[in-house]
């Protein structure tokens, strides 16, 4: 992969999260730096297989989500199953592939694709 495309990829991968994460207001400084290691630390995951290039925004995804379990807490809500009381983290389907979703697993439902959460 050249270092144009690899380039390309990253920042696809750190803009969708980003939407997703100023959808949902948590966007703050110290949440972006999050992000941003996270892509970093991804950056030598697809230079050692080009071929996951398109695997990288859920990656992205599930890295910033755990990042932000440590602390914060659980991220993104489950807007739906939120009005039942239960609070939960939607996930991030497939967890290793293409188009990745955020999914509510408790509902089975797909809410929105990683990139396109709304508030």
């Amino acid at each position: 992969m050249d270092a144009d495309t690899l380039e390309a990829v990253l920042h696809t991968a750190r803009a969708g999260v980003l939407r997703d994460l100023t959808a949902r207001d948590v966007a703050d400084a110290a949440v972006v730096s999050m992000l941003e290691d996270a892509v970093a630390q991804r950056r030598w995951w697809v230079e050692q297989w080009p071929e996951g290039a398109e695997y990288l925004l859920g990656l992205v995804a599930q890295d910033i989500q755990d990042a932000l379990l440590e602390a914060y807490g659980r991220w993104p809500l489950c807007g739906s199953c939120a009005a039942d009381g239960e609070l939960h983290a939607l996930a991030v389907e497939p967890e290793l592939g293409a188009d990745p979703h955020w999914v509510c697993e408790k509902a089975g439902v797909v809410v929105a694709a990683v990139g396109e959460l709304r508030p």
